[in-house]
């Protein structure tokens, strides 16, 4: 089972374009909550619970990114998933055009956005060689953020050691 230090740093190869990060600062909480949004229907009861699969799912990956090594990491991942689920119920509930709509909608926008990123960047997406990278995303997300935040500096700094400098990368360069 891989630790969040090399789950981090397998993904962050694939995003050290300071552009691509920001796309994805964007798409994956866009694509996220997409998720969230089709996955809150149908709606069912258990033991006295409204439930839905959204919650299934996000029961799912929240045991995963809390078994991951850097617990307040996959606390702040998964209280912001748990955020979207519920605002992604109040969509659900508004109708089907709302729920497929808006669902449909932030799902194809948020994937646009992190192909321009992975433009960018020059690199195919991470999810591409490691199915992983779909759960690692967000999770790197909220990393970067809280790294800019000032949290946990030794482990951004070992995340930078194994995958490198962020850079801005030039395109015309690239293309000769």
């Amino acid at each position: 089972m891989r630790n969040a230090t090399e789950l981090l740093a397998d993904y962050a190869a694939y995003h050290r374009d300071r552009r691509n990060i920001a796309t994805h600062l964007v798409g994956v909480p866009m694509i996220v909550f997409a998720v969230c949004i089709l996955l809150s229907r149908p709606g069912f009861e258990l033991a006295g619970f409204a439930l839905s699969p959204a919650w299934l799912v996000l029961a799912a990956s929240a045991l995963w990114y809390l078994t991951r090594g850097a617990l307040p990491l996959g606390v702040a991942t998964t209280a912001i998933m748990v955020a979207m689920v519920v605002a992604a119920g109040s969509i659900a509930a508004a109708g089907t055009a709302t729920w497929l709509g808006t669902g449909i909608g932030l799902f194809v926008a948020g994937w646009v956005i992190q192909f321009v990123g992975h433009h960018y960047e020059g690199r195919k997406p991470a999810f591409v060689d490691d199915l992983t990278g779909l759960m690692i995303g967000p999770m790197f997300v909220v990393a970067e953020v809280m790294f800019a935040l000032g949290w946990n500096r030794p482990l951004l700094a070992e995340v930078e050691r194994r995958a490198g400098p962020t850079h801005l990368r030039d395109l015309g360069a690239a293309r000769t």
